[in-house]
């Protein structure tokens, strides 16, 4: 089997192209993955080094808006997993234009290359944020997109698309849709990393208005396997939500990496609030539990894991950090 992952040197997709390669997903250790990624700041090869000189990957630098690129990378490929996103809600605020770029129109060229090369399945990765916010209950993959930032927009749009190319042209398109994830290489402008990484140079962390939104985690890991089972077993142009099952205030959250620090409330800066800040996401992942999810990290003791991750490898975060200013 030939697999085509976009924006496979992000800290999600790497996760995923590791994972596939390196024996975590039962029947295929012998696919050959070819990583698609434009390698924008969020982009890092050393995130795939641990597959270096693996006969079944291959790496290609480009971009999934780019027609004639994909054209020569799609034919031949089984399945495209689509990672490849700008995904950070204060740069889109700041700059909408490259998450609607990348969110919306490259996924159009990207399935109409999957259409056109023979593509069997196409997983699209997306976010619990196109949803909104929700004061009481869960989503459930039926409930109306009412997207608040930019990103989230951009990414509301690319699921339309993803729906319509299904619709119309019966491409075999599933859309995932994760909360907030944590693991081993996310980018240092992403809350915990950035919460861990300063709290272990001794500094302070943002804390944004009353510290009462709330959010769902998930272990990178338990999230990756939640997309190789939609693969496996979930059904054409269907929508999965991908939850971990636990709510945490951001304010609980950031009690939780000082007392994994060893750091005090001091180190805490409020701020004021980030302009449309979604209140609460919850979702209902009733569906995917049918086929056969349930997470397995606990939060507790991933959040350990991950500090001591940033901690051991400083040599890794550490020249990105100067880059995320």
């Amino acid at each position: 089997m030939r697999i085509l992952v976009t924006g496979g040197a992000g800290f999600i997709g790497s996760h995923y192209v590791r994972s596939l390669l390196l024996g975590s997903y039962p029947g295929y250790e012998d696919a050959r993955v070819v990583v698609l990624d434009k390698l924008t700041y969020a982009g890092n090869l050393g995130n795939l080094a641990p597959l270096a000189g693996h006969l079944g990957y291959t790496f290609v630098q480009g971009d999934i808006t780019d027609q004639r690129l994909l054209r020569e990378v799609v034919p031949g490929c089984d399945v495209i997993v689509n990672f490849a996103a700008e995904t950070h809600v204060d740069r889109s605020i700041a700059g909408a234009g490259d998450f609607v770029t990348t969110n919306v129109l490259g996924t159009q060229r990207l399935l109409q290359a999957a259409l056109e090369g023979g593509v069997r399945t196409v997983v699209q990765v997306s976010t619990d944020e196109v949803y909104g916010s929700i004061a009481q209950g869960s989503w459930s993959e039926s409930a109306p997109l009412l997207p608040n930032s930019p990103y989230s927009a951009a990414k509301a749009g690319g699921d339309l698309i993803c729906r319509a190319y299904h619709r119309t042209h019966g491409l075999d398109v599933r859309v995932t849709r994760c909360c907030n994830n944590y693991g081993p290489y996310q980018y240092p402008e992403k809350l915990i990393p950035l919460f861990a990484t300063n709290l272990l140079d001794g500094g302070k962390v943002p804390l944004y208005g009353d510290g009462l939104n709330v959010r769902e985690w998930l272990h990178v890991d338990d999230h990756c396997r939640a997309i190789q089972i939609v693969l496996e077993k979930g059904s054409p142009g269907e929508v999965y939500n991908i939850g971990g099952g636990v709510e945490l205030t951001n304010r609980e959250l950031t009690g939780w990496l000082l007392a994994a620090v060893g750091a005090g409330w001091e180190a805490v800066e409020h701020v004021p609030d980030r302009l449309g800040h979604d209140r609460r996401y919850s979702l209902d992942c009733g569906k995917i539990q049918a086929i056969g999810y349930e997470p397995r990290v606990d939060i507790s003791e991933g959040l350990a894991e991950v500090v001591r991750w940033y901690r051991d490898h400083q040599d890794w975060w550490r020249p990105l950090k100067g880059q995320a200013g």
